[in-house]
C-alpha cells in the first residue's frame, strides 16, 4: 500500500499541541480525512479520526495495524506539513 498524496491544513490554536489536519490517499483509491496533526516532544505525529463513545472513551474509525504503516503515515504527514505554507 503506497501513499499517493497528502494534503495539509495548518491550524494555530493557543496552548494546543494540535497543529493541523491532514488528508491522505493510498494507491489513488482510498482517502482518509480528518487526521489530526499533533506536535509531540520530538516530532509531529498523526492522530487518526475517532469518535467519542458513550462510556467517554475514544474509538478510532481507521488506524494502521502495524508499526511499519504507522511510521510511513507519520513520515509522509510530517514531510508534507514541513513543506506546506
Amino acid at each position: 500500500m503506497e501513499i499517493t498524496s497528502v494534503s495539509i491544513q495548518k491550524e494555530t490554536k493557543d496552548n494546543s499541541r494540535m497543529i493541523g489536519y491532514a488528508e491522505i490517499v493510498f494507491d489513488n483509491c482510498l482517502k482518509i480525512n480528518g487526521i489530526r496533526i499533533i506536535k509531540g516532544n520530538t516530532r509531529i505525529f498523526a492522530a487518526m479520526p475517532n469518535k467519542k463513545m458513550q462510556d467517554g472513551k475514544y474509538k478510532d474509525y481507521v488506524h494502521p495495524i502495524n508499526a511499519e504503516l504507522r511510521k510511513k503515515i507519520d513520515d509522509a504527514i510530517e514531510e508534507a506539513y514541513n513543506k506546506a505554507d
